[in-house]
This record gives C-alpha cells, structure tokens and sequence, in this order.
C-alpha cells in the first residue's frame, strides 16, 4: 500500500502550467489533494478560472479560491495596471515580481493545511527557465518550512509540515513531458501576464515566451490559444 494513500495535501493552483503539474504530481503520488488558489487582484484573473477547471480534470477534492487583494500595496506590473507589462527580455528582476506573493500564498495554505489535518504543501516554483523572482529559490522554501515547523499548534503537537517543490530543479520542457505523461491537459492552464478574458495569450510576455520555449524543447505542440 502506498504510503502517502488518503494522506492530505494542499496544493497551491494558481491556473498555470507549473501549478497544473504540481497536482498531477500530487495526485499521482495519490495524496487526497486539496487544490488553494489566492485571488491577490492579478491582471490575468482568468487564471484563476484555468485553476477551477484544472482542478476539476485532475480530480481534486476541494478547490478553494481566497480573496486576499494585492492591488492595495500595489509595487508589481501583475497589480498595478499603471505598470505596463514587460515585452522584451528583461535584466535583474522583473516588474511582474509581486512582493511576497509566495510568502503569503504558502502561509495562507499552512494554514488551510493545519485545519485540513495536512502535514503536505505542494507549490511549482521553479528556480530553472524562470523570471528570476527570489521567492522561488530553494533557499527561501527551505526557510518558510523552517518557519511553519515553529509557527503552528500541529507543529508543536510533532505533526511537522514538509514543502514540496518537485519542479524547483527542472528546465521547463522536462516539466511539460512530465505533465503530458500523467493526462495533464496544458490547453486548460494560463500562463501569460495579459490574458484576455477568453484565456487568449499575448504571447509577448516573458511568462509566454518561457512557455512557448519550453513547448519547443519537449517536443510537443504548444496548445496556447493566443491573440
């Protein structure tokens, strides 16, 4: 019998290809998968209905959407529409950074994780074939798991919470190969910066061209509808 059978996972599902990998991944480690996803004010808020539907394919248990709007602190080009999205190759970190995003994120799914009963937190940052955004270093994973073993009542109770990133370490085609191997349906997730509300890419973005290369790599056709 496998281990993690009926053991509970969060899964942070934000509607784009890393994220729709991460679950499949969960899923086919057959953890009970509970998928989180953060309305933070993102321009591309159709990613977060590509999070409903990739949810509901891969067979999630629960898909919960919390509101948790960014947009009033402002600093990102994902927040803040005065801030135009970058279309060329950008140097050092880009605009589209949002502060503490993914320290917030994970500390809303510890929490989700710790009423759950979840000792799991799954996340698809990656540190290869990125923006260069340093809240998804290893480094900074390592210390927020740090952290969630000092910061709930589950922790101090000797149930510790364990952060997988099992694409931290991947190039982007071998995250696409390996998604397409376990059914994920690429068609249904979200990357760009400028989505429309179809879903459409602008295909300009730095986010589209990582995933248009990344397409190109692994060898399979890119299912982006695009503008």
């Amino acid at each position: 019998m496998n281990p993690k059978a009926n053991q509970k996972a969060v899964i942070l599902l934000s509607g784009g290809l890393d994220s729709a990998t991460c679950l499949a991944i969960a899923k086919d480690a057959v953890y009970d998968c509970y998928c989180l996803s953060i309305d933070y004010g993102q321009r591309h808020s159709i990613e977060l209905a590509a999070a409903q539907n990739v949810a509901k394919s891969l067979g999630a248990i629960e898909h919960k959407i919390v509101n948790l709007d960014l947009r009033s602190i402002g600093g990102s080009a994902l927040t803040d529409t005065s801030i135009a999205i970058p279309e060329d190759e950008p140097g050092g970190i880009p605009v589209t950074y949002v502060p503490a995003r993914n320290t917030i994120m994970l500390s809303v799914a510890l929490g989700w994780a710790e009423v759950l009963g979840a000792n799991t937190i799954f996340t698809g940052v990656t540190a290869v074939d990125y923006s260069g955004y340093p809240d998804c270093r290893p480094e900074f994973i390592a210390a927020f798991q740090q952290l969630a073993n000092l910061a709930t009542k589950a922790a101090v109770g000797g149930q510790r919470l364990v952060v997988e990133t099992p694409l931290i370490h991947l190039q982007k085609a071998k995250i696409i190969q390996l998604g397409y191997s376990l059914g994920v349906d690429y068609s249904q997730t979200v990357s760009c910066y400028q989505a429309d509300q179809q879903g459409r890419a602008c295909g300009r973005c730095d986010s589209c061209r990582i995933r248009q290369q990344g397409f190109s790599n692994a060898n399979i056709p890119d299912p982006t509808p695009y503008q």
